[in-house]
This record gives structure tokens, C-alpha cells and sequence, in this order.
């Protein structure tokens, strides 16, 4: 197996598509001069040197884990998949949220693990959690290490040893059932060495979130995860017909593919549990054959508000793309500045010369056959005119496609720069969408804004259903030097509120993690989360597996 790129310790990584060559607080030659005068007239923003300590220079504890439970892992698994050198454990400190980053750019791995495990099978998996039950050891599963929800920390009440059971070793296709479109694969692996096995076949899997260089499939079911196509194929979980959870109680095979009406469907438990019953070792997924043809173009509306009523129009009359991004009108325009060249100049003149200078941008994207795409796409074309949006052709689309994994590496430039940079996300119906989104922008705005800087909040639809839609806001604010850390749970603790009190979901496809575990009660119910709590003690009685994730304390 090939040895997979890891993400860097302080950032995203492994290397940066737009590198930063110049002395201005990191931005020189990432920012376009028109983008950086407008973040720092928005954000009374001064660029300014805030680079990350020398990953030398990070404090990391000696390891805790005891000789006896070294020993016995060791029995397991191997000397060589047992590993508490410094690099192993740095590079499982935590994910990549904001407050992760900031934390390890200030010198802080006191997140890491005290070791890291690699197993290799199902039943190597079952017998690590049962020794780990045994003695009385945290463990915490890891994929691709791309948590931004704190999903990775570990944190357990009692302040026992912890390790980070990597699923590297767990990363191969395992069968390929072509005429049942299924797939079943390890945990390990990533989008897109799936999508190189898959396509000698001429099949796809289709899930696309900007992480998908670097989490695992295994990560997608624990998080319930959502792509940039998943409005036309699916939510992860939506395409997961089967899996097998290794527990410290034993191991549970979940899912009946093509479908049964044998009780509550289990798999559903597993799916979004986030590693607190145990550890997905294997996955079925549903695939289905490569798109013959993809078209991408870009629209543009007056306002948000008729851009979201002319999705909702869409989706009434089941007309949503495979791939739908409604950027509001703060978003649009920042993205149109950070966009370099003579093509997004001339797009900005042509749409203040056709009167959208404040307009949102919809990006759309059809996939599959060629007829099926061209039908589709003519009757959405009707209706869209139809709720005033101008059509702007596919160069800003397949700008749009061809960058769209690039803003985490954005985000450590911004971070070098002196920014706050983070982003939330939920979903609505389409009633109460626009109170949804009115309510998140005003908490972010009156929490973030100090001594006259204020916050810039940009936010896009991304994935829309016949009922509702996701929304996705990143923010963007001049960071507080001294209280780094506190300015953004600030921030984060008025967002969430405002948007459940909206009528706003707690997550859209982001999970819980320890971020969000205050409020899962409000989500859920006292008596769900007591639920949650009954199946978890029947699986880990000890409490041995990500206790710091999903359920409240």
C-alpha cells in the first residue's frame, strides 16, 4: 500500500497550491492587492506576522501510557504498530478546527495522544478495545485527522492514558460487486484513491467534501458526512448500505443491503457515533457508474432572497442540480476580490454594468447522461429566469471546480496574517431559512465586533433537499492577540444559540464533536440523549472510547 500525504501539524498541508513568498503577515502573492485593501477596510484588519511557533518548539508531555499496557499492545498488534516516538503522537494532537490550529501554533499539544496504534483487521481492532476496557485506556479513533468540531481531543473525566488508534493499515478495497453497484472497503482509506480503484471500473462514489484529499471513509460514517455533490448523490450516510463496529462488548455486523424491515435499522447507530461506541472497520458502500457528461455554470441574482426562493422552486419541482452553491451577497464579493486574473475583473464590470453589483452568485453542476443532463438543465434554466437571475456561462464554475479544494490552505495564510478564520454550519427548512441565516449574522456580528472591528460573515447554500437547505457561514475577523481563543467560543456560543433558537439543526454535516456537545440535548431530547447513554454502556461500559465527543457531560 502507498504511503498516503499527511497533513501538516500546525496547518493543512502537505503542500500549499498558492504558497505565500512575501513579508506582509504571509499574504503577499496568495491575496490579491484589491482583496487585501477590502479585508482590511471590512475588518479594520491590520496584516500583520503571527506565524506558528517551530514545530520543534511545541510542548508535548512524556508519554503516560503505563509498560504493562505497552506490553500488552504490543502482544496484539507488533512492536512496529505501537508507537510512542513524538512525531506519531504530534501528528494526531487534535483536528483542524480554528481553536485546534491556534492551539498548536501557539506551542500547546497537551491534546496528543499517549500512543498510537495501528491495526490491521477487525479482529486485531475487537481485541485492542477489549484490553484497552481491561485497563482502563482512552481510545480514540483516526482517520485522516481533518475533525474541525474537536472530535479528536480525547477528553476524558477521569484523566485516563489515552491512544489514537490510526486506521491507516485499514485502507484497501476489500470486494467489488459491480452488478449490485457495492463496494466494501477498509476505514482507512481515502476519496480518492476509492475513486482511482473505482474508475478502472468505470463506477464512482461521488462524495466530495473540501476534505476529501485527506479524511477517510471511516471518518465520513462517524461525522455523517456531506459533499459538494451531495445533492444529487447523497449524504454519506445515505450511501452506506453496510458496515462492521468493533466494540469493547464484541463486534456488531450492521446493515442488510438491499433493504430489510427486520426491526429498527441498527446501522443507524453507528452511523454519527463519532468513535464513542467504538471503531468502524469496515464499510459497503453504494456506488453507481461515472457521469458521462458534467456541466457547471454560474447564475447570479439581485439578492439572497431571490436566490432562495428560486432554489426552493427548484427543489419543489425536483429540479436541483447534482451540485447546488448559493453565495450570499458579502460572500460573493469577497470571493469575486480573492479571485486573481483579468477574467474576474471582467466578470465584476459585467455585473455592476447588468446591476448585480451586490449580487449573489449560484454555481449549479449536472452530472450523468448527456440527455438526461441537457433536459434538466433547460427546465432549472426556465425556472431560474423565471425568479430573475442572469446566466454568467461556466468560466466561473469551472473556476469554481477546478479551486475548490484550495481554501484550507487559504485559511493558514489568513491565520499567518493575524485573522480569525472559522466557519459553522446547519440547516433549515425553507421557511425558516431566512430567519436562520438574519439570526446567525446578527449574533456573529454583535459578539465579534470590538473597538470598531467588526467581523466579516460570509455564507453559501450548499446542499439542498425537497424540505430545506444546508447553510454554511465562514467568518472572517481581526484576531484578538490576547484572548485568541476565548474571542471565537465567544463568537461560537451566540451563533449556536441564535441558530437552534431560529429553528436551525445543531450540525449539518460537520457532527457533533466536543464543540457542539452543550447543546446536543436541545437537539435531541434529555430522554434521546438518555438513549444515546443506554446503548453506549451496553457497548463500553468502562466509557474507554472518545468520551469527550457528542454526549453532554
Amino acid at each position: 500500500m502507498a504511503t498516503q500525504p499527511e497533513l501538516t501539524i500546525q496547518g493543512w498541508g502537505p503542500a500549499d497550491p498558492a504558497p505565500s513568498s512575501g513579508t506582509d503577515g504571509g499574504l503577499d502573492g496568495t491575496l490579491p492587492k484589491a482583496a487585501r485593501r477590502y479585508l482590511s477596510r471590512e475588518l479594520g484588519w491590520s496584516p500583520r506576522p503571527t506565524r506558528p511557533v517551530a514545530v520543534d518548539d511545541i510542548q508535548l508531555a512524556p508519554s503516560r501510557l503505563p509498560d504493562e499496557a505497552r506490553t500488552r499492545l504490543v502482544g496484539l498488534l507488533g512492536e512496529d504498530n505501537v508507537r510512542t516516538d513524538r512525531e506519531s503522537r504530534l501528528r494526531r494532537a487534535g483536528g483542524k478546527s480554528y481553536l485546534d490550529l491556534l492551539r498548536r501554533r501557539e506551542g500547546d499539544a497537551s491534546d496528543a495522544p499517549d500512543a498510537v496504534v495501528l491495526p490491521g483487521t477487525t479482529e486485531e481492532t475487537a481485541a485492542l478495545l477489549a484490553a484497552c476496557s481491561e485497563l482502563g485506556i482512552v481510545v480514540v479513533p483516526f482517520g485522516g485527522g481533518t475533525s474541525v468540531v474537536g472530535g479528536l481531543a480525547g477528553v476524558d473525566p477521569d484523566d485516563r492514558p489515552s491512544i489514537a488508534v490510526d486506521l491507516g493499515r485499514m485502507a484497501s478495497v476489500q470486494s467489488l460487486d459491480v452488478p449490485s453497484s457495492l463496494v466494501t472497503v477498509g476505514p482507512g482509506m481515502r476519496g480518492p484513491t476509492l475513486e482511482q480503484a473505482l474508475d478502472e471500473k468505470g463506477l464512482t462514489f461521488g462524495h466530495l467534501p473540501q476534505s476529501w484529499e485527506f479524511a477517510t471513509l471511516g471518518g465520513y460514517a462517524a461525522t455523517r458526512s456531506a459533499g459538494q455533490n451531495s445533492t444529487g448523490v447523497g449524504r454519506f450516510d445515505e450511501l452506506v448500505a453496510g458496515l462492521t463496529l468493533a466494540t469493547p462488548s464484541g463486534v456488531l455486523e450492521l446493515g442488510h443491503p438491499p433493504a430489510t424491515a427486520a426491526g429498527p435499522d441498527l446501522l443507524g447507530l453507528a452511523l454519527g457515533s463519532e468513535g464513542t461506541l467504538g471503531i468502524i472497520t469496515e464499510l459497503t458502500l453504494r456506488v453507481r457508474p461515472k457521469p458521462a457528461t458534467g456541466t457547471y455554470e454560474g447564475w447570479s441574482f439581485r439578492s439572497w432572497a431571490a436566490g432562495l426562493a428560486a432554489l426552493q422552486q427548484l427543489a419543489r419541482h425536483d429540479l436541483l442540480p447534482d451540485i447546488v452553491r448559493l453565495s450570499d451577497a458579502d460572500e460573493t464579493r469577497a470571493n469575486l476580490l480573492m479571485a486573481s486574473g483579468t477574467g474576474a475583473k471582467l466578470l465584476r464590470g459585467s455585473l455592476r454594468a447588468r446591476g448585480h453589483a451586490d449580487g449573489c452568485l449560484l454555481l449549479l453542476g449536472w452530472e450523468g447522461l448527456p440527455a438526461m443532463v441537457r433536459a434538466r438543465e433547460k427546465a432549472a434554466a426556465s425556472l431560474l429566469r423565471d425568479g430573475g437571475a442572469i446566466r454568467l456561462g461556466t468560466k466561473v464554475a469551472q473556476s469554481w471546480k477546478k479551486n475548490r479544494f484550495h481554501a484550507p490552505y487559504l485559511r493558514d495564510r489568513l491565520l499567518d496574517g493575524g485573522l480569525l478564520v472559522e466557519t459553522l454550519e446547519t440547516a433549515a427548512t425553507w421557511s425558516a431559512l431566512p430567519t436562520v441565516y438574519d439570526a446567525v449574522r446578527r449574533a456573529l456580528r454583535d459578539s465579534l465586533t470590538r473597538e470598531g472591528r467588526r467581523p466579516l460573515i460570509m455564507s453559501h447554500v450548499s446542499h439542498g433537499y425537497p424540505t430545506g437547505a444546508s447553510l454554511y457561514v465562514t467568518v472572517l475577523a481581526d484576531r484578538d492577540d490576547a484572548l485568541p481563543i476565548q474571542q471565537w467560543l465567544t463568537g461560537k456560543r451566540a451563533a449556536t444559540d441564535a441558530l437552534l433558537g431560529a429553528g436551525g439543526t445543531l450540525t449539518h454535516h460537520h457532527a457533533v464533536g466536543a464543540d457542539h456537545r452543550p447543546w446536543m440535548e436541545r437537539e435531541v431530547g434529555p430522554l434521546g440523549v438518555e438513549v444515546l447513554r443506554a446503548v453506549k454502556e451496553r457497548l463500553d461500559p468502562n466509557g474507554i472510547c472518545n468520551p469527550g465527543v457528542l454526549l453532554p457531560e
